[in-house]
């Protein structure tokens, strides 16, 4: 909280024009963006975010602390909201919680993947006896037809159709 009321006011000495942006909050992260062109200027994994509150005297401030990931240092993140200060931090809150669940779900979603590989190997296995047989097959057809083709003439062929409605043997003459 020290830190954050710090950096509050610093910027509230300092005589620089404050810039609109827009946050997102997704599962995994906090994207600030600048407001007209919406270019992104911050992007915050929340496993990054170490503390998020508003300002202990001034509740129209609120912001968040997180570590930089290259660096070894942190951030401090600080924002003005006319009327929405303390439903923003809560639900930075709420959805840290969420991902923290749902990264300590992670093990039982690893088990779920490696199931998910074993049957696709079964399926893959199963898939290269079912092409053996098909080829099989198809050699075992064409010596039936080879043999078929030495009771007619050499000037004749037989043509299938593979329709549902007609399944007759053409004769076609060179």
């Amino acid at each position: 909280m020290e830190i954050l009321m710090e950096a509050a006011a610093a910027l509230q000495t300092e005589k620089k024009k404050k810039n609109k942006v827009h946050l997102f909050l997704s599962k995994s992260s906090i994207d600030i963006l600048e407001n007209k062109t919406k270019f992104m200027l911050y992007s915050c994994t929340l496993s990054s975010v170490s503390f998020c509150a508003v300002h202990q005297f001034q509740s129209k401030l609120f912001g968040f602390i997180a570590n930089h990931p290259a660096l070894d240092s942190s951030h401090c993140y600080v924002f003005q909201s006319t009327k929405f200060s303390h439903l923003l931090v809560s639900v930075i809150g709420d959805v840290f919680q969420s991902s923290r669940c749902l990264d300590s779900m992670r093990g039982s979603r690893d088990l779920v993947v490696e199931a998910l590989r074993h049957k696709n190997k079964v399926l893959q296995k199963e898939n290269v006896e079912l092409k053996k047989k098909l080829q099989e097959k198809g050699r075992s057809d064409t010596a039936e037809e080879e043999t078929d083709h030495s009771d007619t003439e050499q000037h004749t062929s037989h043509v299938r159709f593979n329709s549902s409605s007609d399944m007759t043997a053409l004769l076609r003459n060179f």
